[in-house]
């Protein structure tokens, strides 16, 4: 945690309104960095790093230990990163009810499989795979998005799908 002292956070941890906004204004490049990692898209990545800030600015007294500063911003950031995907995925589906508790419980343990399986992909392939799978953009808009030619961007997208595919069905390579 070179980016904040142990006395700030702990001062922060007190309510020093000051140190406060010194540890969320520190955090914002770290935070940002890792949302830009995680998200599909800048606008995303922005959106998640500053939910997270705001976490931080409201609930930094609730943190426990100040070492675990650093796990508890990026935990946060995963956790809206993936809410988001969830929140355009469930926009974009129609509603259906679990024809029982039993499906509900398989249906969510095989979702949490494939976003597993998602978030191991390297950065690339997981940010072309979330953009043109999950949300659906059209392949033209992915590979300008991410700098990408058309043929990179189809070339990400085949070896995301193989490896996703792969590592549903066990495959001890994937």
């Amino acid at each position: 945690m070179g980016w904040v002292s142990e006395q700030l956070v702990e001062a922060a941890q007190q309510g020093d309104l000051e140190s406060i906004t010194a540890v969320v204004h520190g955090a914002h490049p770290h935070v940002r960095r890792f949302a830009d990692h995680l998200c599909a898209s800048p606008q995303d990545a922005e959106d998640a790093a500053q939910e997270a800030l705001i976490v931080l600015y409201r609930k930094i007294g609730s943190l426990r230990a100040t070492a675990a500063l650093a796990s508890w911003m990026f935990r946060i950031v995963r956790n809206e990163c993936l809410r988001r995907v969830q929140r355009l995925r469930d926009e974009a589906a129609e509603p259906a009810l679990a024809a029982s508790a039993e499906d509900e419980v398989l249906r969510r343990l095989e979702a949490e499989r494939v976003a597993e399986a998602i978030r191991a992909l390297p950065d690339v392939q997981r940010r072309v795979l979330i953009m043109r799978d999950v949300l659906g953009q059209p392949g033209r808009a992915v590979a300008d998005g991410l700098g990408l030619s058309t043929a990179a961007m189809k070339s990400h997208l085949h070896r995301a799908r193989t490896t996703v595919r792969l590592r549903l069905h066990g495959s001890p390579h994937a």
